[in-house]
Order: structure tokens, then sequence, then C-alpha cells
């Protein structure tokens, strides 16, 4: 039987926690596959994973979840550190972050049209339709990953999702400085 996606994210995973990595590289060729062979290593499965410019010119953020222990996610993070074009790397729980992810949903727009309950827990999710035609309507919906989780698991409950997809996860830390401007500041004053 093929499981839900609210599920999976909700599942118990023996005494693990989601925590989210935020590793910083110079922008080279193959240091993606560097950081995920840390992880394929250790036999750690990889939830989600953003790569994008950082807010530091020439520097790359890698925003990465994986459900582990607190003692494998240090080995992880100290084995991701010592790459060569790794900047920096450091490892957060929820409660530490600013988090965001993006859920995109194709629904029947038949299904819509005869059910109103669909378009009320569109509204009461915040969603936003962003194309309507006589075939499909489209729904984004931005929040944290348990609100796109749940709508999800709304639209099956209805009937009407026909495709789903989601964003990996960004996040900023709730510390006032950027850890890593911090540190570079610190290697130029050294």
């Amino acid at each position: 039987m093929k499981k839900d996606i609210a599920d999976t994210f909700a599942e118990n995973h023996d005494g693990q926690t989601l925590y989210t990595l935020l590793v910083y590289s110079e922008n080279i060729a193959g240091v993606l596959n560097q950081v995920t062979a840390v992880f394929t290593r250790r036999q750690v499965n990889i939830e989600s994973l953003n790569v994008s410019a950082s807010s530091i010119n020439g520097i790359h953020k890698y925003t990465i979840t994986c459900w582990s222990t607190e003692e494998q996610i240090v080995k992880i993070t100290k084995a991701i550190e010592k790459k060569i074009d790794v900047v920096k790397a450091d490892f957060y729980t929820d409660d530490e972050l600013f988090i965001h992810e993006e859920g995109l949903f194709k629904i029947s727009t038949p299904r819509l049209l005869e059910d109103p309950e669909i378009s009320r827990c569109i509204r009461h999710h915040d969603g936003r339709m962003m194309e309507v035609n006589p075939t499909y309507t489209t729904v984004l919906l931005a929040g944290l990953t348990d609100e796109v989780t749940h709508l999800y698991s709304e639209f099956k409950r209805f009937g009407c999702l026909l495709q789903y997809t989601r964003s990996g996860r960004i996040a900023l830390t709730r510390s006032t400085e950027d850890p890593v401007v911090k540190m570079l500041e610190g290697t130029d004053n050294g």
C-alpha cells in the first residue's frame, strides 16, 4: 500500500529529530555531490534540499532537512565542514529557525465547483488560486511544512487532487547576525 505524504512526514522516526542543516560553500561544480555523499555514506535520507545564492557574493547556501539523532547530525555536520569548498555548516532544530515552504496543488475544477467545502478549505489555509480553467485549478500555499502537508491531506480527503509538489525548505536563523558573515569578518580581521 502506498503511503500518504502527510503520514510519511508525521510517522515515528524512533527517537530521531528533524534537523535542518545550513551549509555555505563556494559556488563550484561538484560541491552538492560531495555534501550529499556524506549523507549516503551514513545511510541518512535527505527529506528536502534547497540550494541558492546566499546574501554573500560567491557563496551558495544549502538548506537540507533530515531525520537524525543528535550524535549522528553532529558527525554529519563535521564531515561536511571538512570539505575544502565548504565555508561553514551548522545544524538547527525548527525552534531555532524562521522556516518557509511552498506547496503547489493541481485540483479538479469540476470537484471544486460541486463541493463548496473545498473552496472554504483553500480560504481557511490562506491558499491562492493561481489558475482556474474548466479542467483544473492550481492552488499555491506558502507556510510551514505542517500547513502544506495538512492541505495536501484535505485535498486527498475531498478526492480532488490531481497533482502536487512541495518546494524544499528555506530557513533563516533566529540570531540577529548571519553566522557566515560573522565568521568571514573574523577571518578578515585575523
